[in-house]
């Protein structure tokens, strides 16, 4: 996304939002623009939100995310070996991610900067002995807080090696009855993201919610349109409604936690 098009939008959003996260399906350091971009969004008063596999979190890009004044990095980190870390995060090093840990600690306490450094890690069965190892570590390696979360999956129905032997970390259960896996959850017919939040894509497509990696949902162009028409628009009222009445008929609905 272009910084003229990323002003435009934090303009017109700035009076209805308090976070920007500045992450969707894609790894946010490829775009060197990035600390100019969240600089934009704390001008503007938003909180502001990076994820990243830090796989390009050199030195320089440390100190230029504290000094654009982040409130809050994830840094994704789904095993504490390199045997385990590799069998979900294909070709990236998990030396690399905790040097970028240390280096985010250092470049936090030298500016004396507020940013929340969070370690994630997914609950996986090839990083099921590590999780007492994460808990133990994630401050001494530079972390200020640690996040284990359930690991959606896609292929889930027959089950998947990357399931966790203990089923109380995974998002799914086996069914019996129909002798496949479905989501723990049952799925009701409501969803507090509708209300709370939406995503903006690179061209400026408002989407209704993280799940809509497809663009299934178009809800209007905020390049084109006012946040405050699409907002309020028959499109998103009409997404909502079905929602409200029947969930399950919405595909990006029945994979969600």
């Amino acid at each position: 996304m272009s910084l003229e098009d990323f002003r435009q939008i934090v303009t017109q959003i700035a009076p209805y939002a308090h976070t920007v996260q500045l992450f969707w399906q894609g790894e946010p350091l490829l775009n060197d623009r990035l600390p100019e971009m969240i600089r934009i969004a704390r001008e503007a008063g938003l909180y502001t939100i990076v994820s990243t596999n830090a796989q390009r979190l050199d030195e320089q890009t440390a100190r230029a995310l504290v000094l654009a004044g982040l409130n809050r990095i994830i840094v994704s980190m789904d095993g504490w070996t390199q045997a385990t870390y590799e069998q979900y995060r294909r070709g990236g090093s998990v030396e690399q991610v905790k040097q970028a840990v240390r280096r985010l600690r250092l470049a936090k306490n030298e500016s004396k900067a507020r940013m929340l450094i969070e370690l994630q890690c997914l609950y996986l069965k090839a990083n099921e002995q590590e999780w007492s190892t994460f808990r133990r570590e994630y401050k001494r390696l530079g972390a200020d807080i640690l996040t284990m979360k359930t690991a959606q999956l896609y292929d889930y129905e027959h089950g998947s090696p990357l399931m966790p032997t203990d089923t109380r970390y995974a998002r799914y259960k086996w069914n019996a009855r129909t002798r496949t896996y479905v989501p723990k959850h049952a799925l009701v017919n409501r969803c507090y993201r509708l209300w709370s939040g939406c995503v903006v894509d690179v061209h400026g497509n408002i989407l209704p919610c993280c799940y809509d990696k497809q663009h299934a949902h178009v809800l209007g162009n905020v390049l084109r349109q006012s946040f405050r028409d699409i907002w309020h628009g028959e499109k998103a009222a009409a997404f909502r409604q079905t929602v409200l009445k029947h969930r399950a008929a919405v595909p990006i609905c029945t994979n969600c936690e």
